[in-house]
Parts: structure tokens; sequence; C-alpha cells
């Protein structure tokens, strides 16, 4: 039977919670933008989690209001070590903005979803609330927000290019990508002394521009264009790209340095990744799996997506142009242990509500578990940013047997009636012809395993695209690859008598993409017989190669131009196309495709 929580089984996040667990001084106090969850999905659980781990006294205060006279910015009084800082577990405008800039209704990591308990750029916002009520005490930043903005970056919801966080927030260091191993570092160094280091690996810091920055670490130094530059010449901020992105996914990175404002914003390398032991030890942490009780009868969104799910890699080597997974999590894959997943799966079946279905195993993509190089000493030298754009890397190991053993190790567990794939399936892993036999075997054998045994009515797939063109600028595979799995699926599903559904996500206004394209899209899909609904409008997030491109007209890799939609009309006669079959859409469509002189596709959509 499962224990009843107590209060102090969950981190403090007031005063009154404290003095339950008999502190009178905290070591660290993190500040999120979020809803406090304590779920190893949840960013800020994590850090907090790892920190109490090193046996540091540790609140969250989520969500502070900013607008008041900012009692929840005091109410906890000044730590011993520091403030950490992180908008939540998005970029915050990306939280509240659609693609055409208008306010989303819902905010999926606040308790029923309103949309008013954060600010826009909570990191800079409560980076400077801190600053002013506590000039003395270190903040230190991370989190997505902060982690892809840790250099000049271009900001699509102002229309600017704005310089890294640290200069507008006045935070005293960040910490990029997920910040276990770094977080730990910084503890264990001001532990010792109060002087926050400036040699941590995966941190970024801001120092004068003539200082003497110490060569400690052995690293090798890139410089960047400056700020300044790169507002006067977006070749130059395309160029800066490049650079960033392939040290992002190196073994061992050089050190980034680039000047602003007089200043110099420095970037140490990332850390190697982490090991199995490392991350297992992240997840084993000990949460409650459950929103704090003062949200007790509120339903927060994103929880309830995850509430059943497990996380069993981190990393994604996919490399897509327009995703920033790579440049948070890196592409090279950690994968937690069996026993680890086994022993998390086993804590959702003493769920009280939990009925016996998981909604996901997965991970960044459903299906790289335990792939990487065949021979890492390759990788140690490799700076590709896909491993399998534009072909599979001969170096990759494609075996989908260690998942396929997950699957049923899982399967396999009392209280388990069915574990459902949710996160997104990378077809072109399946299609793959490797050299070694067994690995295609493995490949048609969890293909037929996950169609038949593991997708809840609809199986969700990325194509992204139809047109060749704007996939490979994509970095995605051929459309082909598409058809062909969608023959498999359909095979299966009508030798099995399955009514199950693929569903494909395709996107809009990328980089190199035309109208003429999106209206071959609507002709190919129709003929595919899909009506699409998972669908969206390309939107320019901080560094990703696709942003960069759609923002500077050129290609940061080749810096040949690139066409991109921009305007709110070219975008909406984009996206029009998605939705061919909507009466209202219908004569719109039509004009347009008169306009293109393209009659051959009016017939292919409208002809009886």
């Amino acid at each position: 039977m499962k224990k009843q929580n107590n209060l102090t089984d969950w981190l403090p996040t007031t005063k009154k919670e404290v003095e339950l667990r008999g502190w009178d001084e905290l070591d660290v106090v993190l500040f999120s933008g979020d809803a406090y969850v304590d779920h190893p999905s949840f960013g800020a659980a994590v850090i907090g989690r790892m920190l109490e781990a090193q046996g540091l006294k540790v609140a969250i205060v989520p969500q502070p209001n900013w607008r008041d006279d900012l009692r929840d910015f005091k109410k906890l009084g000044r730590p011993r070590l520091f403030f950490g800082v992180s908008a939540g577990c998005m970029d915050s405008m990306v939280n509240k903005y659609t693609a055409n800039k208008r306010l989303r209704s819902e905010d999926a990591y606040t308790p029923d979803g309103r949309h008013d308990m954060r600010p826009e750029y909570p990191t800079i916002v409560y980076s400077q609330i801190l600053k002013r009520l506590f000039p003395d005490v270190p903040v230190i930043i991370g989190g997505i927000e902060a982690s892809l903005r840790r250099l000049t970056h271009y900001d699509y919801w102002q229309d600017k290019v704005r310089p890294s966080i640290l200069l507008e927030s006045g935070a005293d260091l960040l910490i990029y990508g997920m910040g276990e191993k770094p977080i730990t570092e910084l503890c264990r160094r001001m532990k010792i002394s109060a002087d926050i280091p400036h040699d941590i690996p995966q941190t970024a810091y801001l120092t004068r521009r003539n200082k003497t920055i110490s060569a400690t670490g052995g690293w090798e130094d890139l410089t960047l264009f400056s700020h300044e530059e790169c507002l006067k010449d977006k070749r130059k901020q395309a160029q800066n790209f490049r650079h960033i992105e392939e040290e992002s996914n190196k073994y061992a990175a050089a050190r980034i340095l680039q000047t602003v404002e007089g200043r110099t914003v420095v970037v140490n390398p990332p850390y190697p990744p982490m090991t199995q032991g490392e991350l297992d030890r992240s997840f084993d942490l000990p949460y409650t799996r459950l929103p704090h009780p003062k949200y007790k009868g509120k339903r927060i969104p994103a929880y309830e997506m995850i509430k059943f799910s497990v996380n069993i890699h981190r990393g994604c080597f996919g490399g897509c142009a327009f995703c920033t997974i790579s440049a948070h999590q890196g592409k090279f894959i950690v994968s937690r242990s069996k026993e680890s997943i086994l022993r998390e799966v086993k804590a959702i079946t003493e769920m009280p509500d939990f009925k016996g279905y998981l909604s996901d195993l997965g991970g960044p993509s459903a299906n790289m578990y335990r792939m990487g190089g065949k021979d890492e000493t390759l990788c140690r030298r490799c700076k590709r940013p896909s491993c399998i754009h534009p072909k599979v890397c001969p170096n990759l190991n494609t075996d989908h047997r260690p998942l396929l053993d997950i699957y049923r190790a899982v399967d396999a567990l009392p209280g388990i009636k069915k574990s459902f794939i949710g996160s997104g399936v990378r077809y072109d892993l399946l299609l793959h012809e490797s050299k070694d036999e067994a690995t295609n075997r493995a490949a048609a054998e969890y293909t037929r395993e996950l169609i038949v045994r593991h997708v809840s009515g609809r199986l969700k797939v990325a194509p992204e695209h139809t047109s060749d063109r704007v996939l490979y600028l994509m970095r995605k595979p051929p459309f082909e690859q598409f058809y062909r799995f969608k023959r498999i699926f359909d095979t299966l599903n009508c030798e099995l008598n399955l009514r199950q559904q693929i569903i494909p996500y395709f996107i809009s206004s990328h980089p190199g993409c035309t109208e003429e394209d999106m209206a071959e899209l609507a002709a190919i899909t129709k003929k595919l017989d899909f009506h699409l609904e998972q669908v969206q409008d390309f939107t320019p997030t901080p560094m990703t190669v696709a942003t960069e491109a759609w923002y500077t007209g050129f290609h940061p890799y080749t810096l040949e131009p690139v066409y991109s939609a921009k305007t709110q009309r070219e975008k909406l006669a984009q996206r029009m196309f998605f939705f061919w079959y909507k009466p209202e859409e219908r004569r719109n469509i039509i004009n347009e495709l008169k306009r293109m002189g393209r009659n051959d596709l009016i017939d292919k959509l409208y002809k009886r």
C-alpha cells in the first residue's frame, strides 16, 4: 500500500514549510516560472533534488508575483550560497505566444492553465528583481530560456537581435544545457569559497573586455564576431551560428568568446555526455511525482500529459534544423539502465489513480535508446550536427534490440496492461538498411511490435513536409521514406484488422518553403487521404539553424540565400493549404492556384 505523503516530502516553498523542517537558514533558493511539480520531467524539481542530495537546504519559489510589493522574492530571505532562476520548461515567449504572436489561451505549466502567472522573459525579470533586493547574493540562471539565449540571438517576438541574456538579466553565471553536473560542481566549490568559479564546464559568464581570461581547463578559444558586428551584418550572425552549433555538438569543444558593449561573454565548453550511472542517479532521486499540495483541486495540463509516462533517454542525434533539443541536451544519447526504468514504472503502478496504461515510454525521439557511435574515437572527432542527415552515419549503431527488451520487460510487470509510445518515432531509423543483418531484423521486429502493441489508436510521426528540397533544409529524410513507412503501417493494420491511424506532423513557412511547395503538399496529403490536424506555422526560436536562416536570409553553413515567408500575409497564404478540405478556404486556395498557374492542382484538390 502506498504511503501517505507529508508536506515535508516536497521541497519547501514557504517560510512555514522551511520551519517544518527545522531549518533556520537556506543554502539555495530556486525561482521558477512554472508551477512546482516534484517530477523528473520538471527542471526545477530535478535541480532542487540534486542539491538536496548534496546535503544542501533548498527551497523553490514557483511562479513568484513580480507585479506587487515583491513579497514572494523576499519571503525566504537571503540564501547562504545563491539564488537560482529558471523561466521554466519552455522558452517563455513560445509558452505565451503563437507563431502569429497571439497570446495563447492556456499556459500548460500553470494551475488551471492560467496564462497570466509569469512575465515575458522571466529569467530577466526575476534576476533583475533579485539583484535589486539582494545585490550581494549571486544569481545563477539556467533552463531552456537562458540556455538558448547564451550568446547573441535573434528574438522573433521583438523582431531584433539581442545580446546574451547575461547582459540583460545582470546574472552572475549562466548554466546551459542539462544542469545537473555544472550545478553540483558549482555548489561543491561554493561551499568551500564564496567566489563564483569561472572554470566550470557548461557555464557562461561576463567579464571586462580587456581583462585577461584565464586559460584554465586547457580549452582552445574560438572568437565569434561581436554583438555589434552582428547587428550591422546579417551574414556575420549566420556565420557565428555555424560555430555555435558545431561546438554544441562536439565531444571536446572550444571555449567561445564574444564581445558585447565593451565586455566579453565567455561560454565554457560542455561537459562530456553523462554516464548511465549519473543519469540514473538523477532519475532515482526521491521525487513524490506529484504537484505540490498547494495546487490541490487544480489541473496542471503539462503534468496531466506526462503523469504516467517514463523518459528512458536524453539527447537526440536527429539535428532537425528547427529543433532546439540538440542545442540544449546535445546529440549524444545517454540512456538509463533497465533497472532504473523499471523502478520508475513500478512507482507509477503504485499511484492511486493509475489504471494500468503507460502513456509513453520515450524520449526526445522515441527510438534512439542506447544508440551511438560504434567507434567512439570517430565520434570524438566529429562535428556533424546530425548523425542521420543527409545519410545515416556508417558509424552509428541503429540496433533496436535494447529498446525491444525495455518494452517487453515493462509489459511483463504486474499492474501494466499496456505501454504506449507517445514520443515521435524516427521512421528513417526503422527503414535504414545496416550492413548487419541482425540489426535489420531487429528494426523490422521493432516496427511490427510498435504498430501492433504500442499504438493507442494513433501513431505520431513527423515527416514535416512533402518537398524534398524543403526537407533537405529541415535536415529530414526524403518524403519517399514516409510512403514506405505508411505502406508497412497500413499492411499490418489490414493484416491484423487494426483500426489505427497514422498522425503526421507538418510545418508551413519553414525557410526555403514557398506557397507552391505548400500547394503540392496539400495535393499529396489529399491523395494519401489525410485531413491534416497536427500542423504548425514555423516559429523562429533562439539557437536553431532554421531561425538564423529565417532572420538573416542566408544558410549558416553555405551562406547561400534562403527564401522565407515573413509577412503575415505570406505566412497565412502558406498555412491555408493545410486546410484545403475546409469550405471557407476553398475560394482563396483556388484563386491562389490560378495566380500561380497551377490549374492542375485545382483539379487534384477539388475535382470530384
